[in-house]
């Protein structure tokens, strides 16, 4: 081997290494393995919004008297459905935290009704409710735990684009931008205390089940 030759190999290591420092090639990867879990994240809505409508079917033929709050679960299905985001739009703060919303109202109309039918024995002791109980309970936890995923991921892009060396390979060749992040909804973990007027409007003025003791 000549020396020319030690030497370009060694120029090129050098070079190769330089790029990487400077995030040419890890910024990308890192913000590819975030968007590739947004993925997760869609498939496991989209997972719970497919199990709603049977369920709603199944609390309908019960004729409960609580109508609103049914209607408020169709209407936040229906708006949580209708609300798409694209990769492109995780930097975009106002639509990624439109498309939040529409998803913690769901999660909350969903908590609102458990609320209301535990009060409805027989209902509640129908093995296909209780199927489809489980069913939405094993899919809001899917959904918390590829949040958490796509949290942790983005929140590696976001530090690496924002840490130098890598800085200088995501501002001058990538442009990068940070990615919104998924935020606890305190609202969702009190669920009989959620107001559900912004989604049905006024109270149908149904009966209301005595309040067990």
């Amino acid at each position: 081997m000549t020396l020319a030759t030690m030497l370009r190999g060694a120029f090129a290591a050098a070079a190769a290494l330089s790029l990487a420092a400077c995030g040419i090639n890890s910024v990308p990867e890192k913000q590819e393995a975030a968007k590739a879990q947004w993925g997760n994240v869609e498939s496991a809505l989209q997972n719970r919004a497919d199990k709603i409508p049977n369920l709603v079917s199944v609390v309908q033929a019960a004729a409960i008297s609580e109508k609103d709050i049914l209607q408020g679960v169709i209407d936040a299905r229906a708006r949580a459905t209708s609300i798409n985001i694209t990769t492109d739009d995780l930097s975009n703060p106002e639509e990624f935290k439109k498309f939040n919303d529409a998803q913690n109202q769901l999660t909350q109309a969903l908590g609102q009704l458990r609320t209301v039918v535990e009060n409805y024995p027989q209902l509640a002791s129908q093995p296909r409710f209780a199927d489809l109980m489980v069913a939405i309970d094993e899919a809001n936890n899917q959904i918390n735990t590829e949040r958490v995923r796509y949290n942790d991921l983005a929140r590696d892009y976001n530090t690496e684009i924002r840490t130098f060396p890598s800085s200088i390979g995501a501002n001058v060749v990538h442009g990068a931008k940070a990615l919104e992040y998924f935020e606890a909804d305190a609202a969702a973990k009190a669920n009989p205390k959620v107001d559900m007027s912004a989604i049905t409007g006024p109270s149908s003025g149904g009966a209301t089940p005595a309040a067990t003791n």
